[in-house]
């Protein structure tokens, strides 16, 4: 029998005088078990078009399913367009503050810094907040002359870099000590803003960590209501 499993078929299978062994019928239970996964959600190789297309010609439990993925998938979506949306550090105005920031979508954090073009230090936050950007592409980076935002505001209080969500203020860092001194590096503003909840930064330690007495409490707005206050209003821009 040139179909039985003997020695000596092997052998005359090897100096091709019989022909290979046919495949059984039977596949191996872990092709079955490959098989059963890739026919069991079909649907996640499918755009949202063709989901409603196929939507007629399912049952109850795959119309189910399928409205979950498809919620899940217009979640990615709108979380791709929100990433595209932003992605860089835009110049406002005084008159687009309260839009911009303000009444940003709540679930966004929003950085402005306030800057004068004649103090070197607000050029250098410029330049690092435009990378901060690229990197942290979920996250609105606005920039403004402080001049169109406040009136009289002292070269003193600048840099002035304010974090918004909800509307509301949830950090600030008022002159050049508390930005981080004349020469700050990206990686610690990174790890600032961080430190507030505004960017998931993949830092694993505090770039200035020897000298943290000196920042401990920027990020304290309570602490900020006596002098700085008086001095540096920066919580009523002025609004055309």
């Amino acid at each position: 029998d040139p179909n039985e499993d003997t020695e000596w078929n092997d052998l005359l299978r090897h100096f091709g005088i019989l022909s290979p062994k046919e495949k059984l019928q039977d596949e191996p239970e872990e092709m079955v078990l490959h098989l059963q996964k890739e026919a069991e959600k079909p649907y996640e190789r499918k755009n949202l078009e063709e989901l409603r297309e196929d939507e007629d010609d399912l049952d109850e439990a795959d119309r189910k399913a399928i409205e979950m993925y498809r919620q899940q998938r217009l979640q990615e979506w709108k979380c791709l367009q929100r990433r595209q949306k932003y992605g860089e550090l835009r110049e406002i105005c005084g008159e687009q503050y309260v839009k911009e920031v303000t009444n940003a979508p709540e679930d966004v954090w929003v950085i402005i810094h306030l800057y004068r073009p004649s103090v070197p230090m607000c050029l250098l936050v410029n330049e690092h907040l435009s990378l901060l950007a690229r990197k942290f592409p979920e996250a609105k980076f606005l920039k403004a002359n402080v001049d169109s935002c406040i009136q009289n505001y002292q070269d003193r209080c600048l840099p002035t870099i304010l974090v918004y969500k909800t509307g509301e203020m949830k950090g600030r860092f008022i002159g050049a000590a508390e930005c981080g001194g004349r020469d700050l590096q990206v990686e610690e503003l990174e790890w600032k803003l961080a430190e507030i909840g505004a960017i998931e930064t993949d830092l694993e330690e505090n770039p200035q960590k020897d000298i943290l007495n000196m920042t401990s409490s920027v990020w304290n707005i309570s602490a900020h209501e006596d002098v700085s206050t008086k001095s540096c209003d920066v919580m009523k821009p002025r609004v055309a």
